[in-house]
């Protein structure tokens, strides 16, 4: 894992965002006091100063989280609107590692076959 970056995230989400990550393979970022996965410039996961991750799945994948684990689409601030490609993953699935970390990887693979973003050149 990378060195640690100064977040905002309560350290116990931080931890099991963490463990879920390593799980499934992948390594998290830091920046304005989250935590979150990207490639090639999309982030698939974060977790907010307010605790709470979300997790960045195709829309009929969305859908059927949402079912099956009775939640809604993730807000990174209470007062933001919802991210729409993003559902809020309750405590008790972060808690449990084996069973939030297929849909990491899942996350994962979707944000690769998305248009890589753009980056900013130097000259």
């Amino acid at each position: 894992m990378a060195a640690e970056s100064k977040t905002s995230v309560p350290p116990d989400k931080l931890a099991l965002y963490h463990a879920v990550l390593k799980a499934a393979g992948v390594e998290a970022k830091a920046n304005f006091g989250a935590a979150y996965t990207a490639v090639n410039g999309n982030m698939y996961s974060m977790v907010s100063k307010h605790g709470v991750m979300g997790l960045r799945l195709p829309k009929a994948e969305l859908e059927a989280f949402f079912a099956k684990f009775k939640t809604t689409l993730y807000r990174a601030d209470p007062k933001w609107p919802p991210n729409k490609e993003m559902a809020a993953i309750p405590d008790a699935l972060l808690k449990d590692t084996k069973k939030l970390a297929p849909f990491v990887k899942a996350s994962h693979a979707y944000a690769l076959s998305l248009r890589p973003k753009p980056t900013k050149k130097k000259d």
